[in-house]
């Protein structure tokens, strides 16, 4: 009997890639092995995940590669096992609105709405606003990536629990959830006695918001993160590697 091999997917085109790489400032920065690495991991992407756009938007192809890269980017160095477990992305035009409903204590349901810019799904697709993205891309350094804050969630989901914890070799492990719980606390001290933070705020929501907040701070603007939370910064070093910013002057 034979086997039929599977072909690897086409890579994408140089065209394509050199315009993305001048469209996305993280991309730009990278030295030529991470380059290529990133490269690979955007053709696998693009080849086994759905994007989904909405509305009357319309992506072309160096919009959705640029998806794909700022997708990839934080898979740099825990590699395509990142990628398991969801096929599709979905892409709105702008911030976008999702019915919310808690029941209280009492018994009360409540019902509200709220505006997002990004969602992950547990075990579906990961949601983005188009507009938002392209914000990340014109002001690289504000401490904001939304496609890095879902791939967080998306990594952190791995083991099975969204925790702000994601699966790594045990001791590291020990280690990892004794560093963000103590910094996650500290925040949210910081937090709920109304003080003005250095880090948004928006991470003292739960600990895997704290992991996806820090991991757009790793990205976006290292040297704060470091300043700020030295143990952190180093966990995320060790995880993502090097922001492409450290490499450039």
């Amino acid at each position: 009997m034979f086997r039929r091999l599977r072909r690897p997917p086409a890579s994408i085109p140089d065209s394509v890639w050199q315009a993305t790489r001048t469209f996305v400032p993280w991309l730009a920065a990278l030295d030529a092995e991470r380059d290529a690495r990133l490269r690979d991991l955007s053709t696998r992407f693009l080849h086994e995940k759905t994007i989904t756009p909405l509305g009357d938007l319309t992506l072309d192809d160096v919009q959705r590669c640029t998806l794909a890269s700022l997708c990839c980017l934080p898979l740099l160095e825990f590699g395509a096992e990142g990628l398991r477990g969801w096929s599709q992305l979905i892409v709105y035009p702008d911030a976008f609105r999702v019915n919310r409903t808690h029941v209280d204590a009492a018994g009360v349901l409540h019902e509200w709405q709220d505006e997002l810019i990004g969602e992950a799904w547990d075990q579906g697709p990961l949601i983005l606003s188009w507009a938002d993205v392209v914000a990340d891309c014109e002001d690289p350094h504000a401490g904001f990536c939304v496609a890095v804050h879902e791939m967080a969630h998306k990594i952190d989901v791995l083991d099975g629990v969204l925790d702000g914890t994601p699966p790594l070799p045990r001791p590291w492990q020990r280690e990892w959830a004794r560093d963000f719980q103590a910094a996650y606390d500290a925040l949210a001290e910081q937090v709920d006695a109304g003080s003005e933070t250095i880090i948004d705020g928006y991470a003292a929501e739960a600990p895997e918001e704290f992991f996806a907040v820090v991991s757009e701070y790793h990205f976006s603007d290292p040297q704060l993160l470091r300043e700020t939370m030295p143990a952190i910064a180093a966990h995320l070093q060790r995880m993502y590697g090097p922001s492409p910013f450290d490499s450039v002057g």
